[in-house]
């Protein structure tokens, strides 16, 4: 099994990172295999509204998009996680979903899902809710833990002290191999 893993943070090591590392060890401890794709640092083009995904199923912006819509569609399931700005997720981070949930959101229907934010104080619910919408509208399965996904800091060092997060974090990517497994054992 194979979960992909979504960073919409510019910082390599940031909060996001710091959640999405507290997962991996699960997954890993879980025999789940995981993959990383940051989206974060560079530019990513918005979505022109051209419609031509929906005629091939793909991306007419040569970028990682369609690199993610192919490694998305292969997998078992998804994590997509965000730092706050300005109350919702990263800017780059949607434009990235929003292509890759247009030109091939439909190869992802049923597999499980879930958001992560990293916050500095305020805008995370309203950050996962603005995520979740992208799997709710593609028919995929969004996987909770045993609170809000999220994690406080202003960087790393100050969400490394949040043990309640990364205690959410962990949960999270139990309830996710639990769901992957049950998702992958279920005939098509």
């Amino acid at each position: 099994m194979k979960v992909i893993m979504i960073s919409g943070s510019p910082h390599k090591e940031g909060s996001s990172r710091l959640a999405l590392r507290e997962m991996e060890k699960v997954f890993a401890a879980e025999g789940i295999e995981s993959e990383l794709i940051e989206v974060g640092a560079g530019p990513v083009s918005g979505c022109t509204a051209c419609g031509a995904c929906k005629k091939t199923g793909v991306c007419v912006i040569g970028d990682r998009v369609n690199e993610a819509i192919e490694k998305l569609a292969a997998a078992d399931a998804l994590v997509v996680a965000t730092p706050v700005h300005y109350a919702s997720p990263a800017g780059a981070l949607l434009a990235f979903l929003d292509r890759m949930f247009y030109a091939g959101g439909s190869k992802f229907a049923h597999k499980p899902a879930a958001a992560f934010a990293s916050a500095r104080r305020a805008g995370a619910t309203a950050s996962l809710d603005v995520i979740n919408k992208y799997f709710t509208i593609s028919q995929i399965p969004i996987i909770s833990s045993t609170y809000w996904n999220m994690v406080y800091g202003s960087c790393q060092a100050d969400a490394a002290q949040d043990a309640e997060g990364l205690q959410t974090a962990r949960n999270l990517a139990r309830n996710m191999a639990s769901a992957a497994s049950r998702q992958a054992k279920s005939p098509a």
